[in-house]
């Protein structure tokens, strides 16, 4: 069968999180394309996977002034305007990229459309082509009402279908660990989440535990190209240089050539945070993939978390006792030095970082998941 992965979003972790099915399709013999934004296609590229372009006169960031019926899409600088951005963010790029797709499809035409959580554009093609759909999660966290938004902003391109809504997936894959599922949820296939970073040489420190406790901290490769979060970060590191801690900041080259003059002492880098996790006793980040490369290796969290729309999710992870969460103002460089130093005197978080990391490993794999994949095909 062909399957066309479509990756949606600016981050990398968008496409990290496809990866490993997507890999696992291939490997199961079956041909693969992952279709994106041509801003995706150097990540797409370094995790292994063939990419193409559907998207060149555009990037995700300039779609926002588009001329749609919608207006311009404003970054939500309050707990209202969360959900209305992801919702007609995400719509307005299916929306761009229905024509490049189904350009594609006429040379290309798949039998299965695999699209991430908010990749809308996989349903609007499958209803075009009268083909399967599946949705991934992303990431693990749960959270309703943006699809409202999504409807809104593609009510041309439902139109056209004579749909009111984006047509349900025929198969849902759910990565979340079950005990971290919000009561009332939609119930999913369960797939386990596995890495699908980008990599590079390893060097021993990364994989080698030191001979103190080890801090990782990571706000993604995204989001540390923003000079409001490279500064809040170098505030941040200079706080936890106070531990009695080596600390390891995973960041793109740029910034951690920057940090490196900083700060001496700290090492920085792009690094993959599978083999880096295992020999830290906490990583600091801002949520999403991030989590789930600490759950599976079993290393307690200090997550640092800006949006309402997460809350839900977060609380049950700090429920599960591997984690403290820190929202919006808690997180200062002085309450995440609190939060790291509370992590790293209390034996109990690593216990439970440790059984969050069973659940997440008897979870079925992507190579298990593909007959699934198969049989929608058949039918």
């Amino acid at each position: 069968m062909k399957v066309l992965f479509i990756a949606a979003g600016t981050s990398p972790a968008g496409v990290f999180a496809l990866a490993p099915l997507a890999t696992a399709v291939r490997n199961a013999g079956h041909e693969i394309m992952v279709a994106s934004f041509d801003e995706l296609t150097p990540t797409i590229e370094a995790v292994g996977l063939p990419p193409v372009a559907v998207v060149t006169d555009h990037t995700t960031e300039s779609i926002k002034q588009l001329n749609r019926p919608g207006g311009p899409i404003e970054f939500p600088w309050s707990p209202d305007q969360e959900l209305p951005y992801v919702g007609r963010w995400f719509g307005r790029q299916a929306a761009v990229s229905l024509e490049g797709l189904l350009s594609l499809a006429t040379h290309w035409r798949p039998d299965l459309v695999v699209g991430g959580t908010d990749a809308h554009a996989a349903g609007l093609l499958a209803a075009h082509l009268g083909v399967p759909h599946v949705r991934q999660a992303w990431d693990w966290l749960h959270f309703d009402g943006v699809e409202r938004y999504a409807n809104e902003e593609l009510a041309p391109e439902l139109a056209l279908l004579g749909l009111d809504e984006l047509p349900a997936p025929d198969l849902f894959l759910d990565i979340c660990p079950p005990s971290l599922i919000p009561p009332g949820t939609p119930p999913g296939t369960p797939m386990r989440w596995v890495p699908g970073n980008r990599q590079r040489a390893l060097e021993p420190w990364m994989y080698t535990p030191g001979e103190r406790p080890r801090v990782c901290v990571t706000y993604g490769s995204f989001r540390t190209a923003m000079p409001e979060i490279f500064d809040h970060l170098c505030a941040l590191v200079s706080r936890l240089t106070e531990l009695d801690a080596d600390i390891v900041v995973a960041a793109n080259e740029e910034a951690a050539g920057k940090l490196r003059t900083l700060f001496p002492q700290v090492r920085s880098g792009w690094v993959p945070l599978e083999f880096l996790l295992p020999t830290c006793d906490t990583i600091v980040h801002s949520g999403g993939l991030t989590a789930l490369n600490a759950m599976a290796a079993g290393t307690p969290q200090v997550v640092l978390n800006q949006f309402v729309a997460f809350e839900p999710s977060l609380r049950l992870l700090e429920q599960q006792g591997s984690s403290v969460v820190l929202h919006r103002g808690d997180g200062s460089p002085d309450g995440t030095f609190e939060a790291c130093a509370k992590v790293l005197s209390d034996d109990s978080y690593a216990r439970q970082a440790r059984e969050l990391a069973r659940e997440l490993g008897s979870m079925p794999t992507p190579n298990d998941v593909v007959a699934d994949l198969e049989g929608l095909v058949r039918g």
